[in-house]
């Protein structure tokens, strides 16, 4: 019986499981999943611009117009003053005056940075204050101002040797000034973004794929109307949803699962085991007190009384009285299979009852002393003890076949339960039964409530996790010879269920 279960629930899965998939939900989820990659690109492009600028300065030069980032005129202004400068120092033949020139502009110009803060807008304080730290250590300062002021002198760069200084500013405080930028906003305030532009062309597409699925989906299942059908697919909407853009991960990751190009049934479960367990604990739980507590309730208010004791009307769904038909079947087996091969049985119960009885009378003694009849009453008592318990079988199982003995049988059925309705409606007997009752299933409800723990419902999700891990590879070698996966493992798979589940147990 568990072989044939078993048999049937692969025979499901398994058909589930090797059901094609068609290559258009597989591009569809590829495409599902190369937007997301973008959603999440763009979104991150801001704090790692940086980066970007500095190992792939090709993605920032493409993307910058996307998010309205320029260089910042101020900035770029100020390093190609530096280029002029490093240009006029590497010609002694340049004249002094346009050198001093130069030096004069880029102090003028760092006190501007210093009190004006370019880098504020874009959120690059930190990198202001990168700028200044190391310009005032590299001075041997605590003013940031003050060390620009001295670095960008002629004294200072004839000292300490210019191209060395020049090689400071260009290695230290040049990547950090690039790093800055200006960003256009629109005239509500806020910055350009034109990521909608690039994603308007998933959105359409992504919309049209949902109305003809589901459409396609409706027609499949008449019983579903169009609009079920799109409840139904409610987690695509964030596909097209130009709003909450990273929520389309989840309809990525389904449709990911679904097409079969990544599984996540493995991963699935590992995420969900602790949830699980302490979920399906509480749960069970809960469930079993309710039970138990609605049926103290209604044993406490004498509705479960009323419904047994009581004739009322009874709902049906298939106009059949389930309880007789039982009871029919029950007593059918009972006469026609069981009694006969407990004859011998009871046979030996009656020879044993009769013969004490008989032994217990006077007759039996008298006839004792009786030479020649010493040895009759054995014989007598084997033969009505056969006798009659054959006679009772037979008498059972006649008038049950009977139609005359069946009306008798059922007769004395209903006056048998007829009356002891009656004694069960005894206040006192009721009582008693309806106490006992209660506190057997308050006594039921505690102990179990006690017992039950976390390690249970860990135990039980281990078993069903073993079960699929074992379905899993019996699938696969029956499919590599050609078998069905199913009937070729289904008994060795119970065999090895077992031992891995009670080996989990003994080492938990």
């Amino acid at each position: 019986m568990q072989t044939q279960l078993l048999t049937s629930e692969l025979d499901g899965t398994a058909s589930e499981t090797s059901r094609p998939i068609p290559w258009w939900a597989k591009l569809s989820a590829l495409i599902a999943l190369f937007n997301l990659a973008l959603v999440l690109f763009n979104i991150s492009y801001i704090p790692l611009r940086d980066f970007y600028l500095r190992q792939l300065p090709g993605v920032v030069t493409l993307y910058d117009p996307v998010k309205g980032i320029e260089p910042h005129p101020v900035t770029v202004k100020y390093l190609n003053t530096v280029d002029q400068l490093s240009t006029q120092l590497s010609q002694p033949s340049q004249p002094e005056a346009q050198t001093q020139q130069l030096l004069e502009d880029l102090r003028n110009q760092s006190a501007t940075i210093i009190d004006e803060n370019p880098f504020l807008v874009p959120a690059k304080v930190g990198t202001f204050a990168q700028i200044k730290r190391r310009m005032a250590e590299h001075l041997g300062t605590t003013s940031a101002k003050g060390a620009f002021q001295r670095f960008w002198s002629s004294e200072y760069l004839s000292q300490a040797d210019s191209q060395a200084q020049l090689g400071f500013f260009n290695n230290q405080i040049r990547p950090l000034m690039e790093a800055n930028y200006f960003r256009q906003v629109d005239s509500y305030g806020r910055f350009i973004d034109n990521f909608w532009r690039i994603d308007l062309v998933f959105i359409a597409f992504f919309a049209a794929e949902y109305l003809i699925r589901t459409f396609l989906l409706s027609r499949r299942f008449p019983r579903l109307s169009w609009g079920d059908c799109m409840v139904r697919r409610w987690y695509d909407v964030f596909l097209f949803l130009p709003l909450f853009r990273p929520l389309r991960a989840m309809p990525v990751l389904v449709r990911l699962h679904q097409s079969g190009v990544i599984n996540f049934d493995r991963a699935i479960v590992q995420i969900t085991y602790e949830p699980m367990a302490n979920l399906a604990n509480q749960v069970t739980n809960f469930v079993i007190v309710r039970i138990i507590t609605q049926t103290q309730n209604a044993i406490k208010n004498g509705d479960a009384a009323g419904f047994l004791l009581n004739t009322q009307p009874y709902i049906t769904v298939n106009n059949i009285d389930e309880v007789e038909a039982i009871s029919d079947r029950l007593l059918h087996l009972t006469v026609n299979r069981v009694l006969p091969k407990v004859q011998p049985g009871l046979e030996n119960l009656m020879r044993h009852s009769i013969e004490n009885s008989f032994k217990q009378s006077d007759f039996y003694q008298g006839l004792k002393r009786i030479p020649a009849l010493g040895m009759l009453p054995a014989e007598v008592i084997d033969q009505l003890a056969n006798y009659l318990a054959g006679a009772t079988v037979d008498v059972v199982s006649s008038s049950y076949s009977d139609t005359k003995g069946r009306q008798i049988l059922d007769k004395l059925t209903t006056d048998f339960k007829e009356a002891l309705r009656q004694e069960l409606k005894d206040k006192e007997t009721l009582s008693e039964l309806q106490s006992l009752l209660n506190d057997w299933l308050e006594e039921l409800k505690l102990n179990y409530v006690v017992r039950s723990t976390k390690n249970e419902a860990e135990e039980t999700l281990a078993e069903m996790e073993i079960l699929s891990q074992v379905a899993d590879r019996s699938g696969e070698s029956a499919e590599a010879v050609g078998e069905n996966p199913a009937v070729a493992a289904a008994d060795r798979m119970l065999g090895d269920t077992e031992r891995e589940v009670t080996g989990q147990r003994q080492e938990k």
